[in-house]
């Protein structure tokens, strides 16, 4: 397992090996496309004929998500592990909500 600036290193070094150029808004459409996609995995009930791959298909959705993430990230030079210390020390109150079971 890598740590968070460890990822955002290697995404970044992926990209720049296919001389690929940083267009901010084509990676800003990338990663709603992932989100969507992931959206639509997510729908699928455990009893459907497509759910005997959900959980192979959510995990590829969300690796295509956080590489997007870590791409913009380090585009905009942001330390993203920091960032999210700093999140979830100072928002945690309104982010347990959303995660709380009824």
């Amino acid at each position: 397992n890598m740590d968070i600036e460890e990822a955002q290193d290697r995404t970044d070094a992926l990209i720049q090996a296919q001389g690929l150029q940083e267009k901010p808004l084509l990676v800003y459409a990338k990663l709603v496309e992932g989100v969507n996609a992931l959206g639509r995995v997510m729908k699928i009930k455990e009893d459907d004929d497509n759910s005997y791959n959900k959980k192979q298909r959510i995990k590829e959705e969300l690796s295509d998500v956080l590489f997007t993430i870590l791409a913009i990230s380090k585009m905009a030079k942001i330390d993203l592990g920091t960032e999210f210390e700093n999140k979830i020390e100072k928002d945690w109150d309104k982010c347990n909500g959303v995660y709380k079971t009824q």
